[in-house]
């Protein structure tokens, strides 16, 4: 696969992005409150399913191979935190919420986008709260509930994740047409 220098340019602005969104953090008992998911749901919905997946993965990536880009630092011991689940659970949701906007052809409303962005936010919730769960009861040896992991790893967030949803959906609609632009050329 080949990207434009256009393309290339856009993914590693949304891989800033989401590193800054992973550092603005409140912190909270297992998972901590960040901004990620907003520049996760945009990056889907601005960059397409292709480019906004890369964007995320790359994200992933950096922060494997050692980079401090994700909320707790980086590296390989990553992949058996409880949170790493959320991490491919972006790469899955930018692809989604991209393919469900790039269906829409150039009928993009405040609705559909804002469903679009529902389903990607409930992709992250069950990949992400499932392997804490695993993580957590079979590898940490902390035992903790499916209803626990459950409340810790995904009710206490959908407030705030709904609100990032809604202006999400309010600020992409108004600027999926200039993006779609820059990246058509």
């Amino acid at each position: 696969m080949k990207l434009t220098t256009k393309e290339i340019t856009l993914v590693s602005l949304f891989t800033a992005l989401i590193t800054i969104g992973s550092k603005i953090t409140i912190p909270s008992p297992i998972v901590p409150f960040t901004l990620q998911w907003m520049f996760v749901a945009l990056s889907g919905m601005l960059l397409g399913a292709k480019l906004g997946s890369i964007s995320m993965a790359v994200y992933v990536v950096l922060g494997l191979i050692g980079l401090p880009v994700f909320t707790k630092g980086g590296g390989i011991g990553y992949i058996v935190s409880p949170t790493f689940g959320y991490l491919i659970g972006f790469i899955v949701a930018a692809y989604i919420i991209g393919k469900a906007v790039e269906r829409m052809k150039g009928n993009i409303t405040f609705t559909s986008v804002l469903l679009s962005m529902f389903l990607g936010l409930a992709v992250v919730y069950t990949i992400g709260v499932s392997y804490m769960y695993l993580i957590l009861n079979f590898y940490i040896g902390k035992s903790i509930t499916l209803a626990k992991a459950i409340w810790t790893g995904a009710l206490i967030f959908i407030p705030t994740d709904m609100f990032s949803a809604v202006l999400c959906s309010l600020l992409g609609v108004r600027i999926a047409r200039q993006v779609k632009e820059i990246i058509e050329g």
